[in-house]
């Protein structure tokens, strides 16, 4: 049996994965504008690295904004579309190791998936995500990439940015910490510096995305929710997250290859039969 090669192929970057019968083999990132140019750049690339030949891949399952351009089989290699909130789905029960959860994609915007063995419904999302960063991180800081705003938020201190519940009331509520954020740049203060800022931007984000995951583990009572896509790399959410597990009763995890969950959910679709769509050109 050959490789299966699921690609998630994105506005401003394509990502690869491949599958040797259940084992991943070395998920890879391009960035380029143009769709048809980044799949087969990042196609060329992934079997380079890998040491493959075109005779080695059995199957290539395509998904993401881009896919719609792609008309031909790539290579001449059996080549089918995925609907791109099963391959989130089915991506994120696949490296959760879960059965049954709410997928959180992160990526310029925001989607969530309830995903269950092989099924996936998409739930909505909000457009707070990574175009969300870098819109205020570059009008308010003047940083336009995502290492140099990560770097800039390291010394960050929120409490010179948001307002939190001990700064509104003397007495300790049951069900919420003194910590807990109750305006989001509520607190500007004089001393607020461009790191406090960063931390504030990077709070915002992260904290927008965590409460609409929590009210949609409401729907079903889910208490699993995977977290999915680029902004998976930025290191200060996973103590944001980490308190919104505490503070609401959810279980927010990001396991190992999240940013390629939806490559390896394109892919697992062949491997599981799941619904898709065969290029014949």
């Amino acid at each position: 049996m050959g490789k299966v090669i699921g690609i998630d192929i994105g506005g401003s970057t394509t990502k690869i994965v491949g599958f040797d019968k259940e084992e991943i083999i070395h998920p890879l990132l391009v960035r380029a504008t143009d769709p048809i140019a980044s799949v087969y750049g990042a196609f060329g690339k992934f079997l380079n690295l890998n040491s493959l030949k075109i005779e080695d891949i059995e199957r290539i399952m395509i998904t993401g904004v881009g896919a719609s351009f792609i008309n031909n089989k790539l290579f001449g290699i059996p080549t089918a579309k995925v609907d791109e909130f099963m391959a989130i789905g089915l991506g994120g029960l696949f490296l959760s190791g879960l059965k049954k959860a709410i997928i959180v994609s992160m990526g310029t915007g925001t989607a969530l998936v309830k995903a269950e063995n092989n099924t996936a419904t998409h739930l909505g999302g909000t457009g707070v995500g990574g175009g969300t960063l870098l819109g205020l991180s570059n009008r308010m800081l003047n940083v336009r990439n995502f290492n140099e705003l990560i770097e800039t938020a390291k010394d960050g201190d929120l409490s010179h940015v948001d307002l939190t519940i001990s700064d509104i009331s003397k007495e300790v509520l049951e069900t919420l910490p003194s910590e807990t954020t109750a305006s989001n740049f509520g607190k500007i203060s004089d001393l607020v510096s461009n790191a406090d800022l960063a931390l504030g931007i990077i709070n915002l984000v992260f904290q927008t995305i965590g409460m609409v995951a929590v009210f949609n583990t409401r729907i079903d009572n889910i208490k699993d929710v995977v977290l999915t896509g680029n902004l998976t790399n930025v290191p200060q959410s996973e103590s944001i997250f980490k308190q919104l597990s505490k503070l609401y009763d959810v279980n927010f995890q990001t396991p190992k290859n999240a940013e390629y969950a939806t490559a390896v959910g394109a892919a697992r679709c062949y491997s599981e039969n799941v619904s898709y769509r065969e290029i014949t050109a």
